[in-house]
């Protein structure tokens, strides 16, 4: 491991002065996922800044009903707010990792997690996120649990986070800071695709630091449901994964939100399956119909064709759960 300055700022202002003033500097809190990376060579800070010592770990209601959640607050959260107005995040945070882990992962570390590829984890294989230009070993390899959908000729891995698909159909806005103040970020917009620069991954700037996850209040979330398949009951990453949430007025469907996890490079908002559905009845002709609609424009590699239909069945499963048709 390369040597690094351990630093435990006093406050907020100071975080952000020594992430500021060091261009490789990183931040850790939880550490589950930048330990494993410094550990095998693939991130080399030169200071590493321990924030868990700042007062970011509060979940509290907003004014407008809606809850904020601070980004150092832990992923194993047992909070009756979360459990009662928006059951698809407590049902994604429950079906991530192992018990171990989501008593130590936060908010603010899930969302910005890096990708789990093996090529992207293994310094020995070419990686244009680890090191820009030099190729993507996953286009000739074993390209099984890589993405279907979002990708370039420079990368295909996919997000791993199970938390950032649930936020993705919560709208969640995450809030950031650093020398130039606060801003928010649309959870959408937080994460970016691989285009001809997959080392970019995120929006959020150098400097900034993520201080809360926001989810504003709307008529669709407590009628939400969070479904995961993996090749394993526990513990494992999704080969496919999708967060549902539906609005319905007079039999109908006035609104709806359908995001895909373990298919793209970022959480997946399946917006061709959300229109489908729109002023339909919430039944099984619609399902079928928004299940197939939430694949388009899918590019399946050699290795991973199976994915498309498995996303649409995890949509249709998931929807059809939610409807209580179990």
């Amino acid at each position: 491991m390369d040597p690094f300055q351990y630093v435990r700022p006093r406050s907020l202002d100071e975080a952000i002065r020594v992430l500021a003033g060091n261009p490789t500097a990183a931040v850790i809190a939880g550490g589950t996922d930048l330990t494993t990376l410094m550990r095998d060579g693939i991130r080399r800070p030169s200071h590493l800044i321990d924030i868990n010592g700042l007062d970011l770990a509060e979940v509290s209601e907003r004014p407008d009903g809606g809850l904020r959640i601070g980004a150092l607050c832990r992923n194993a959260v047992s909070d009756k707010r979360i459990e009662r107005d928006f059951p698809v995040l407590a049902e994604a945070l429950r079906s991530g990792a192992s018990p171990q882990i989501r008593n130590r992962a936060t908010f603010g570390g899930n969302l910005l997690q890096r990708v789990r590829c093996p090529y992207y984890r293994v310094p020995e294989f070419a990686c244009n996120r680890r090191d820009p230009g030099s190729g993507c070993s996953a286009l000739d390899g074993d390209s099984s649990r890589q993405a279907i959908l979002g990708t370039s000729r420079a990368c295909v891995a996919v997000h791993p986070s199970d938390c950032a698909v649930a936020l993705q159909a919560l709208d969640a806005e995450i809030l950031v800071r650093g020398p130039g103040g606060e801003r928010r970020i649309p959870i959408d917009a937080l994460h970016r695709l691989p285009g001809d620069t997959p080392a970019e991954e995120v929006t959020l700037r150098r400097d900034e630091l993520v201080l809360a996850v926001e989810l504003p209040p709307r008529a669709f979330s407590e009628r939400s449901h969070y479904v995961k398949f993996r090749d394993r009951a526990s513990y494992a990453f999704a080969l496919t994964a999708a967060a549902v949430a539906v609005e319905l007025r007079g039999g109908k469907i006035r609104s709806s939100r359908i995001a895909l996890g373990g298919v793209a490079p970022k959480p997946w908002r399946a917006r061709a399956a959300e229109r489908v559905l729109y002023g339909r009845p919430f039944d099984k002709d619609a399902i079928d119909a928004a299940a197939k609609a939430a694949t388009d424009g899918a590019a399946p590699r050699h290795d991973n064709t199976y994915k498309v239909n498995l996303a649409q069945e995890v949509v249709r499963r998931a929807l059809t759960e939610l409807k209580g048709d179990r």
